[in-house]
């Protein structure tokens, strides 16, 4: 089973890149991005592998990005239900892209994190 320091190594080591800092909280890891946006990883100590992964943009580019797999009924007609997306917008949710694993899920939604960075960053 996945434990929250193991998916701090991912987000510092591997995306060091876009990855400025990192803050444990309470029940979380919150990831600071290089443009001040952040990335919080919320890993269930309760729970066997229920994750949450959340990229907020709200103030950079009013949208955010989350996977997680939290049984929300709203998405259950989803053929990757529990597990979603939600690709800019918390009322929407998709399919997921990501594997259902929290580390290598993390590590894909990290790259989409870095993807999409790429594009704003860019002159």
């Amino acid at each position: 089973m996945a434990k929250l320091e193991d998916l701090r190594r991912v987000a510092e080591v591997e995306f060091a890149a876009i990855v400025k800092d990192s803050i444990p909280m309470e029940f979380k890891l919150r990831a600071i991005l290089l443009d001040g946006s952040f990335v919080d990883i919320f890993l269930s100590e309760r729970l066997p592998n229920k994750f949450a992964y959340h990229w907020e943009r709200m103030d950079k580019a009013g949208t955010l990005y989350r996977y997680d797999n939290v049984p929300d009924p709203r998405w259950k007609h989803l053929a990757t239900f529990p597990f979603h997306f939600h690709n800019g917008s918390q009322e929407t949710a998709e399919n997921s892209p990501f594997p259902q694993s929290p580390v290598a899920g993390l590590r894909e939604f990290m790259k989409f994190v870095e993807e999409q960075l790429k594009q704003t960053l860019t002159p």
